[in-house]
């Protein structure tokens, strides 16, 4: 595996996620954002905050087995959501966990969420990138 994932003594412990991974492949892997669009480029969960994430994360698990990849070589994760507020945590989260059994991983790469005005479509509520190290 090409990540260590760290928390670092004198910085908290977030059960979502470490504070720091550590690269030592020998390629990097850039997956573009990935929105709620199924195979066929339909919307799925339109409204739904956690159907949207749970098929954020599906999308990027499938672009990273395609290029030979997984979860457990994810360095860092950065999403975008539609008019965050913390109350959307919950949902958030629930998504989070359901693509986590359908796929099988716990993904506490380091990750930033940030609150945006919108997406590229309007019924897309979340967006999420990643950047993974493979040999």
């Amino acid at each position: 595996m090409a990540i260590t994932l760290v928390n670092p003594a004198g910085l908290p412990e977030i059960d979502a996620y470490r504070q720091v991974s550590v690269a030592t492949g020998s390629k990097l892997v850039f997956v573009a954002g990935q929105v709620a669009w199924n195979a066929d480029g339909v919307t799925v969960g339109e409204g739904d905050l956690a159907a949207q994430v749970e098929q954020c994360y599906l999308n990027v698990g499938t672009a990273l087995a395609g290029v030979g990849a997984s979860f457990d070589d994810v360095a860092k994760l950065t999403v975008h959501v539609v008019d965050w507020t913390p109350d959307k945590m919950p949902q958030f989260l629930a998504g989070l966990a359901r693509a986590s059994v359908k796929l099988g991983i716990t993904p506490v790469p380091p990750a930033t969420l940030l609150g945006v005005a919108a997406l590229d479509v309007p019924e897309h509520l979340v967006e999420v990138e990643a950047t993974a190290m493979i040999d």
